[in-house]
């Protein structure tokens, strides 16, 4: 989870600025016994909390600002605690918003101006300070209270410019794997539309002359085949365009589209018979239309004509999907470990954590199987 998503909205910050700030300036001028108070005095008062109020709008003016005034009420009042308060409280934007070295360099006049007017405070009789420590004593924690709120807002920045890297990563590697996801998906639509239109540019080719209407609706199906694969491929590299320019409005494939996937099998020489039980996320339908189709694809590359048994069960919390056909079971040429469509599918079983196996069959024909478990409601 987002943390920064959590901070409360600037303008309730500068409203609670405000009331601390009220409240600083009514309890200095609350005429304890040991300060004084006239209308300069709460003049000054008032005006010393005023940084408080605006350090979140104007962090470095307010606080070099909260300085100087501070100069300026102690030198009409003891009211040590009040200068280094609002100091402390006016460096902690600075710490959070501006580099290290500026901070750094606020953080050191602050020492030195408070530090030097504390001091000079005090190296008269101490008038109207009866009871307050010893100078040593007042310095170093004036000092401690000012370096711990810089190291508070210091951390705080850092902390949030970790938390933004991370993001950064975590968006780039969203759009990574968006982009490795749609180069999975252009490889399945290229891959089955070619070797569909392949097989039917051939029977085409073959029986044209002598059976012209069949070489027409060889035709007419090449025509529907690379219409659909050229809208899906517009949809991908649309995506691909740019980074943040958004796709066309092709949907993405459904199971209901296996029936059309098994037709265009079954005009390419392999049957298909296919079975779906169970009910199939609609957040996998997209992964397992693609297994089958890949698979389904295998088999008219290499074994038509054949026959052909797919299937999806979905049982027990368990999604299996079988693809067996009865052709040759050789998938891929000799000296090659493997084509990138048995890794397509295997990358994608994989995805939900599930299994992946493809091989001959001890007879003859070859076997495509994968599965994963389904996610129960939260």
């Amino acid at each position: 989870m987002n943390l920064l998503a959590r901070r409360p909205p600037p303008w309730l910050l500068i409203l609670a600025d405000t009331v601390v700030a009220v409240l600083l300036a009514l309890a200095s001028t609350a005429s304890p016994p040991e300060l004084t108070t006239n209308a300069v005095t709460t003049a000054l008062c008032w005006l010393l909390a005023v940084p408080v109020a605006v350090r979140r709008v104007w962090p470095e003016p307010a606080y070099y600002s909260a300085i100087l005034l501070g100069i300026a009420v102690l030198s009409v009042q003891a009211n040590r605690l009040m200068p280094t308060v609002v100091a402390a409280l006016a460096i902690y934007p600075v710490a959070t918003g501006r580099p290290v070295w500026r901070s750094a360099i606020a953080l050191v006049s602050g020492l030195l101006v408070n530090g030097g007017s504390l001091l000079v405070s005090m190296s008269g009789p101490a008038q109207y300070s009866n009871g307050w420590p010893d100078p040593v004593f007042i310095l170093g924690t004036a000092w401690l209270v000012l370096a711990a709120s810089w190291s508070l807002g210091t951390a705080a920045r850092t902390r949030r410019e970790f938390a933004a890297r991370d993001a950064r990563r975590q968006a780039e590697q969203a759009a990574t794997d968006e982009r490795l996801r749609i180069a999975r998906e252009l490889h399945d639509v290229v891959a089955h539309s070619m070797s569909m239109i392949t097989v039917k540019a051939g029977v085409a080719a073959k029986v044209l002359d002598k059976h012209p209407e069949e070489g027409r609706k060889a035709l007419r199906a090449i025509e529907e085949i690379g219409r659909g694969s050229l809208a899906e491929m517009r949809h991908f590299l649309g995506a691909l365009r740019a980074p943040g320019s958004a796709p066309d409005s092709t949907p993405l494939p459904r199971l209901a589209d296996l029936p059309s996937l098994a037709r265009q099998a079954a005009e390419a020489g392999v049957q298909v018979d296919l079975s779906v039980n169970g009910t199939v996320p609609d957040s996998m339908a997209p992964a397992v239309y693609r297994i089958l189709q890949e698979a389904i694809t295998n088999v008219v590359k290499h074994a038509a004509p054949a026959h052909c048994q797919a299937g999806v069960s979905v049982a027990d919390g368990r999604l299996r999907i079988s693809v067996v056909d009865d052709g040759p079971g050789q998938r891929m040429l000799p000296g090659r470990p493997g084509g990138h469509g048995l890794a397509g599918m295997r990358e994608r079983a994989l995805l939900y954590g599930g299994t992946f196996e493809a091989g001959p069959l001890p007879e003859r024909g070859f076997g495509v199987h994968a599965s994963w478990e389904i996610p129960g409601p939260a």
